[in-house]
């Protein structure tokens, strides 16, 4: 489970995106970075998280953000959910849970009774010099800009 805080120093990752584009943390050097973790591309909840996103990036990149979405979903998949929701950012397509678990958000879930392991809806604020600057596990899916951008 998550077990990184406010002040930590962000995994360093590199993975994959839609497009076979390798995305690194280093790339956000000197960026703020909204990471943004969910379940499963082209859901109820993960659309609406990313749409509200979408809806207010303009005001990201105002403040000197960027946003990465992150979820196991192949590249296909990914790039599907972009096209269709008009989704101006990257989705890294984490198959192999790397970056999924570096950032600890990966674990057991509850669903309906049910019991499985999946991966836990989570934000990391990460600020210019890759430290985390704000851990969100309480997602609002509709209201998420919100909650980042306060």
């Amino acid at each position: 489970m998550i077990t990184l805080k406010t002040g930590d120093k962000a995994p360093d990752f590199e993975a994959l995106d839609q497009q076979g584009n390798t995305i690194k943390l280093s790339d956000y050097n000197g960026k703020k970075l909204v990471l943004f973790f969910y379940p499963k591309a082209s859901t109820p909840g993960c659309t609406a998280e990313a749409c509200n996103l979408r809806d207010n990036y303009k005001n990201f990149l105002n403040k000197g953000f960027d946003i990465l979405g992150v979820s196991a979903d192949s590249a296909k998949r990914q790039q599907n959910f972009i096209t269709k929701n008009e989704l101006p950012f990257p989705l890294l397509a984490d198959e192999d849970k790397v970056v999924i678990n570096a950032f600890g958000v990966w674990g057991p879930k509850k669903f309906m009774g049910r019991e499985y392991d999946g991966i836990h809806r989570a934000t990391f604020i990460i600020d210019e010099n890759g430290i985390i600057e704000e851990v969100i596990t309480k997602v609002k899916t509709k209201e998420h800009t919100n909650q980042i951008l306060g």
